[in-house]
């Protein structure tokens, strides 16, 4: 019985095991660029990306229809295009950076959306919104794995500056000028490119997904960013196989099943989390007297 329904869907069927490699590729780099995100209070700022990069995909499949190396590198100039003109009009009007991210990924949506509908029917472009984590293929599976990687060397090299950054950012400003605009360039290139690799397998709506309800649902257990980084990992993955899981047998679309398992996740820490849930601070453990 457990085995029919836990493992047997992986066994028999070969997309099912694609699936659940992409998954869980999405949640080794995603996870942790969703931890630093949400540490510098750049959650809204990831969402508004994973809308950005549509018109680049949508010109890619305009011109080459479902092609991988087309929509991936239209989603990665329409992403950083984006990023760069939101910072351009925050130096040089008066609007703040966040107001310029949001007023230029609505057009983003809107015109992916528009362009996707000139050459492709409903069914792309609900392979575009909402992705097809189903039906990913080698090439898909070994971009998310290249994509992790490059995730996990380039936050190694530099995760001091960024968990800096987070804690004191006039410190690592008076210590190291360079290092924290370096970081910081680096780890917008890391986002969009998480990004991208969601979008192939989440689509443009959900790919933020794996990456910022791990991350906020880690915080909820733990203000260690090592140890926040861990947990959204594995609350990625399990979101991955629960969300395959349950989708396979309820006959429901995967990629959303995957975020609703994720949100799940999230709920319940939210409540039960150790470090700061509801439960924690509404009835808090009874502490030494002196």
């Amino acid at each position: 019985m457990i085995y029919d329904a836990l493992v047997a869907p992986f066994v028999e069927f070969a997309f099912m095991r694609r699936a659940l490699v992409g998954a869980l590729a999405l949640a080794l780099g995603g996870g942790p660029v969703g931890v630093f995100l949400m540490l510098r209070r750049m959650s809204l700022t990831g969402d508004a990306m994973a809308h950005a990069i549509l018109p680049g995909a949508a010109i890619g499949f305009l011109v080459y229809g479902l092609s991988l190396p087309a929509m991936t590198f239209g989603g990665l100039a329409a992403g950083f295009a984006v990023a760069l003109l939101a910072g351009v009009v925050a130096r040089v009007t008066v609007l703040r950076e966040d107001a310029s991210l949001a007023a230029f990924y609505l057009v983003s949506l809107a015109l992916g959306v528009v362009i996707v509908s000139l050459k492709g029917s409903n069914v792309d472009l609900l392979h575009v919104l909402f992705g097809t984590v189903l039906a990913l293929d080698d090439a898909t599976l070994i971009l998310l794995a290249c994509v992790a990687t490059i995730t996990l060397a380039s936050l190694a090299l530099i995760y001091r500056p960024l968990a800096l950054e987070c804690a004191d950012p006039n410190f690592l400003r008076s210590v190291s000028p360079r290092a924290g605009g370096i970081a910081h360039l680096v780890f917008l290139a890391l986002v969009v490119l998480n990004l991208v690799a969601g979008f192939h397998a989440l689509g443009t709506l959900l790919a933020v997904g794996l990456m910022m309800l791990p991350a906020a649902t880690a915080r909820f257990w733990s203000a260690d960013v090592t140890i926040m980084t861990i947990v959204a990992v594995g609350v990625g993955t399990v979101s991955g196989y629960a969300g395959l899981v349950v989708s396979y047998h309820a006959g429901l679309p995967a990629g959303p099943t995957i975020i609703l398992v994720a949100g799940i996740l999230y709920l319940v820490s939210l409540f039960a989390g150790s470090a700061g849930g509801l439960a924690r601070n509404l009835w808090p453990g009874r502490h030494l007297e002196a």
